[in-house]
């Protein structure tokens, strides 16, 4: 048992050093920082400059539904004038102010690089530039001159913008154009109607959880009190989170929490230091990789600038947690969101309502079941008080209104009966059976299909390997306090969780150092 149980802390360990690797996504982060470093590009770049090491994990891991790869040469005359027109259609779908996000990812390969020979002979790169379209997977297998039965195909029309993009249109069945703006023009998918939309939901995930770590160090809020909080939400994430780059994520920091955040590090003479600058304490720990946050939403993507997004995902990832816990972790799961919100929702209206909800509940929860319809019947509270503020001062998205959750056309079977459509949530007669059923399926299986179409996922529970996880090394530095934590957040949570909060409370900080040779 001794030896299963170290081999779960390595297999959950993540090394600095494997966090100090570029993410095969890290360049759709930094397109808006020109993702060109030292190399002299133009600022306004929206193409994603790819090679040969990342050129197969980039197109995997978009979220995208095609993907356009340039191959070019840096020498090349006919590639440098090409240029200014192949961006005026990047910026249209790349990048943090992308216009219609999501749909393509535009990228380009220097063939004039050595490092890049391969990949160009590949596609048997004949001439500068040469375009290529399909479905991003589809590119590892690389294009040959009438190859049949190939997704990945090259770009006939493309000698200016105007080509480039009624290409594309063509393709698409779309009607882009160079002049569109952000959130105009714009017809949004409807993810009422349609159930599948939730599956893209699993990269704004990502983004909520991203976007909340990095109010926490923003705001500087791990404080003393706060400090037991953030432990719990994030041995909840790493168990559970629906995303394998967030549990690693979390999983890194968790166990190196101790090290970052000791208990003694409030004392008057430590706290400031220790605090003046938060990003820097946590600066390689980035919750879910550093190729999240991309800079925009999908499925939660709202009608205008200021609505729906970050909300939005918080509440998909409160779900998605709230159907994948097990009966015995469900009254640890409700502390841990409850006061994950209380501690760290910087929204004061929104935290002391959740806050309260929460405060209602009188008898520990026993079943996941029962949390998972807590959960719902609450975010329905929440839409419930947001429609009437929302309608009197004109505030709420016209695309996207409140609504009770879900609508029949989603669950039908969810409503046997219905009161008076104005008397709320709590007047319809809900089978509550089937309510549990679609949440159990829409935020579980449908939300992460397209992680299971691209391959992303395993089919175990946390979808953490010892192959992900764990550094070319055979000696692991583990905090006590982190690897007991680690080792919580594998189980059920309910005692041991007990015991480790207790241990928390009254121990002083101290390392102790675990090396794992051999194993």
């Amino acid at each position: 048992m001794p030896h299963v149980f170290w081999i779960l802390i390595l297999s959950l360990s993540i090394s600095k050093a494997t966090s100090l690797q570029a993410g095969s996504r890290t360049v759709l982060r930094v397109i808006a920082d020109n993702n060109g470093g030292g190399g002299g590009s133009d600022p306004k770049d929206y193409g994603v400059e790819l090679n040969a090491t990342n050129f197969d994990g980039v197109l995997k891991e978009t979220p995208a539904t095609y993907a356009i790869v340039e191959f070019f040469a840096h020498w090349c005359p006919a590639c440098r004038n090409y240029k200014p027109h192949y961006e005026k259609v990047a910026r249209l779908f790349n990048g943090p102010d992308a216009v219609h996000p999501g749909i393509i990812l535009m990228t380009r390969v220097d063939c004039a690089l050595k490092i890049n020979t391969d990949l160009c002979d590949k596609f048997s790169v004949g001439h500068y530039p040469m375009l290529f379209w399909g479905p991003p997977t589809k590119f590892s297998t690389g294009w040959k001159p009438n190859q049949e039965k190939s997704e990945v195909r090259e770009i006939d029309d493309w000698r200016t913008a105007e080509q480039l993009l009624n290409w594309i249109n063509k393709q698409t069945s779309s009607s882009y154009g160079l002049d569109d703006e952000k959130f105009e023009n714009v017809l949004l998918p409807s993810n009422i109607s349609d159930p599948g939309q939730i599956a893209r939901a699993v990269y704004d995930v990502e983004e909520a959880t991203a976007t909340a770590f990095d109010i926490i160090l923003e705001h500087k809020m791990i404080k003393s009190k706060t400090r037991a909080s953030l432990i719990k939400f994030l041995q909840l994430l790493v168990a559970h989170h629906p995303s394998s780059r967030c549990r690693k994520g979390s999983a890194e920091v968790l166990v190196n929490f101790d090290e970052m955040y000791p208990l003694d590090m409030w004392s008057s003479d430590k706290e400031a230091a220790a605090t003046d600058n938060p990003k820097e304490v946590l600066r390689d720990f980035q919750i879910c990789g550093k190729e999240v946050p991309r800079g925009y939403w999908m499925f939660c993507r709202g009608s205008k600038n200021e609505t729906r997004g970050f909300s939005c995902g918080l509440w998909v990832l409160m779900h998605s947690l709230s159907v994948r816990i097990e009966d015995g972790e469900s009254q640890f799961a409700f502390m841990s969101i409850c006061d994950f919100i209380h501690n760290f929702f910087i929204c004061e209206d929104c935290r002391q309502h959740f806050y309260e909800m929460c405060s209602r509940v009188t008898s520990p929860f026993k079943k996941a079941r029962d949390f998972a319809l807590w959960l719902w019947s609450a975010h329905n509270e929440v839409n419930e008080r947001l429609m009437k503020e929302e309608a009197s001062l004109k505030t709420g998205d016209p695309k996207f209104p409140k609504i009770i959750w879900p609508p029949k056309q989603l669950c039908p079977s969810c409503y046997p009966s219905q009161g008076p459509k104005d008397k709320g949530s709590n007047q319809i007669d809900w089978d509550k059976d089937e309510v549990f059923k679609f949440l159990t399926s829409y935020y579980g299986n449908k939300l992460i299909s397209l992680y299971n179409e691209k391959g992303l996922l395993a089919n175990d529970r946390t979808n953490v390997t010892l192959d992900d996880m764990v550094a070319s090394t055979n000696a692991v530095v583990v905090p006590v306090g982190a690897a007991l934590a680690i080792a919580i957040a594998s189980c059920v949570f309910g005692a041991l969780a007990c015991y480790w909060r207790s241990r928390q409370k009254n121990r002083k900080y101290y390392h102790q150092l675990y090396y794992l040779k051999n194993i």
